[in-house]
């Protein structure tokens, strides 16, 4: 499975942005896709997550009310909406897929396929 992220970019504090992860191979076979980010000299967290098989949703509470997480299963791709940009959202955003469903989708360690990273950066 390939994962391909992309959307990120340079955006005025209060804007907004959509992250696309377009998954080819074995893209069928993916029950969860999550979104993670890190910003310089900080650990990497997981900001959203979407579980396939029952379209649940994880977000942190950082995110919560800002950050919204879809899908579109024909074009075997998984958005992160992000609106009301904060100077602290600015980071690497990544996107990961496991072939399998869990609870702990903010679990990095339960993610097998990684996409390259997508830069997103909010002036204030």
């Amino acid at each position: 499975v390939q994962l391909q992220a992309s959307g990120g970019g340079l955006v005025q504090a209060g804007g907004s942005l959509r992250l696309s992860c377009a998954a080819s191979g074995r893209a069928f076979s993916m029950y969860v896709v999550g979104w993670f980010r890190q910003a310089p000299g900080k650990e990497r967290e997981c900001v959203a997550a979407i579980r396939l098989d029952d379209d649940y949703t994880y977000y942190a509470d950082s995110v919560k009310g800002r950050f919204t997480a879809t899908r579109d299963d024909a074009k075997n791709t998984v958005y992160l909406q992000m609106s009301s940009l904060k100077p602290d959202d600015t980071a690497v955003y990544y996107c990961a897929a496991a072939p399998r469903s869990f609870g702990s989708t903010w679990d990095e360690t339960k993610y097998d396929y990684w996409g390259q990273g997508t830069q997103v950066t909010v002036s204030s």
